[in-house]
């Protein structure tokens, strides 16, 4: 009874755009069905609400200013709408949904067009954010806002989204949280996450960003049968993990990236750091790109196929220390398998000869493939005149991989 007597006030009050009307005068934990029409936006909702478009063509217009819909509230549901047109104003964070201090809340099968930030959510737990198309305006990348701003929120779930052409989407101080199952492209930083702990990222298609995933000082995150490709940009990086603890990056597709994996430590950290198993690393420039120091991780059961440079190390100085690697398979090893067990019966050394000196200078890289260059290297591998640099061993290299197959 209570969704159908506001439905009948919509009818009369939505049309005449005087939708905040209509959501102050109904009760706690009504239900708003909306007819096709063009609402006016800048909507503030302060009590569990739940509005739903009853057709595909519900719009809720900003009209280019401000924040298109704004809830205060725990409860409140949007569903199967377009909201479009916030503000421009990247000082505001203008936005098509701002959640504050709510929960158990849900946006789903909604679109959101022709906004700056999408959906900026600050302090929101157990909601939900699933089944939405989102995109931005159509501006130069660093000029469009973020597809999801979600700081200091806890136990929510991001999933079935389609997110394109937007800057970024970005994770703070915001714990517990599962993404799964989306489809990010065409942005900046498809997703960010810094200064978070227990988030899981499972199930996600990563594609044509300039970076696809970057985590900083984070904590017990799981990144987990993800397919992350062709990333943008001579510098273009699939994962980019700097800082943090107990990373599980496992059972992932890394394809067609100018880097694979980029990894930033310190030589001060101490105790394993990143645990990569079980992983397709294939086709990328560079598969596993070190900063500072290679140390503190685990490589094991990863396939290692068609990479242009599997292990590139960028600062000289500081040696491989305390790593676990092993049972990976490598297309370049070279060595035997005498009792068929299909592990290497020598390890798999991955060393810096003279070719490879542009990972420290990148004006030499101007002579990579020459044949001077190419000469140093074989002479260096033939008849070493100076020991190389050895960048990681794998002590037990196999000799055939078990394709990766995602979901």
């Amino acid at each position: 009874m209570k969704t159908f007597l506001f439905f009948i006030f919509l009818i009369s009050a939505l049309y005449s755009n005087i939708l905040q009307e209509a959501i102050d005068s109904a009760p706690p934990g009504a239900t708003l069905k909306l007819p096709n029409g063009i609402y006016s936006g800048n909507i503030v909702i302060n009590k569990p609400l739940s509005i739903i478009g009853k057709d595909d063509g519900a719009i809720i217009d900003g009209g280019g200013v401000g924040k298109v819909i704004t809830i205060n509230s725990s409860n409140v549901v949007l569903k199967n709408l377009t909201i479009q047109n916030s503000g421009k104003q990247m000082h505001n964070l203008d936005s098509a949904i701002f959640i504050n201090n709510s929960k158990n809340s849900e946006v789903s099968n909604c679109k959101i067009l022709n906004s700056l930030y999408a959906i900026d959510m600050l302090m929101v737990e157990d909601s939900l954010i699933s089944n939405n198309f989102i995109t931005s305006y159509d501006n130069d990348i660093s000029l469009r806002g973020d597809a999801l701003k979600i700081w200091h929120s806890h136990n929510n779930m991001i999933s079935n989204n389609i997110i394109d052409k937007v800057r970024d989407a970005t994770m703070n101080y915001s714990n517990n949280n599962i993404i799964s199952n989306n489809h990010m492209s065409n942005s900046r930083f498809a997703l960010q996450i810094s200064h978070s702990n227990n988030n899981i990222i499972k199930e996600n298609e990563f594609k044509y960003n300039s970076v696809s995933l970057m985590l900083m000082m984070t904590k017990n995150t799981k990144i987990i049968n993800n397919s992350i490709q062709s990333s943008k940009g001579a510098a273009g990086i699939g994962v980019m993990v700097k800082g943090g603890n107990k990373l599980l990056f496992e059972h992932n597709r890394l394809k067609y990236n100018a880097k694979g994996i980029y990894i930033d430590s310190k030589w001060t950290e101490v105790g394993m750091k990143r645990y990569i198993v079980s992983n397709e690393i294939s086709y990328n420039k560079e598969a596993i790109h070190f900063h500072l120091t290679i140390r503190n991780n685990t490589f094991s059961n990863n396939n290692f196929i068609g990479n242009i440079d599997d292990i590139v190390k960028s600062t000289a100085g500081f040696k491989t220390k305390s790593n676990v690697v092993e049972y990976n398979y490598w297309d370049r090893y070279s060595g035997f398998d005498k009792n068929d067990d299909n592990i290497g019966d020598t390890s798999h050394k991955i060393h810096l000869y003279a070719d490879r000196l542009w990972q420290y200078n990148n004006k030499i890289k101007f002579f990579y493939a020459s044949p001077i260059v190419s000469l140093l290297n074989f002479m260096a591998q033939v008849a070493p005149f100076i020991d190389p640099i050895l960048l990681l061993e794998d002590t037990k290299p196999i000799l055939k991989h078990t394709p990766i197959n995602l979901y």
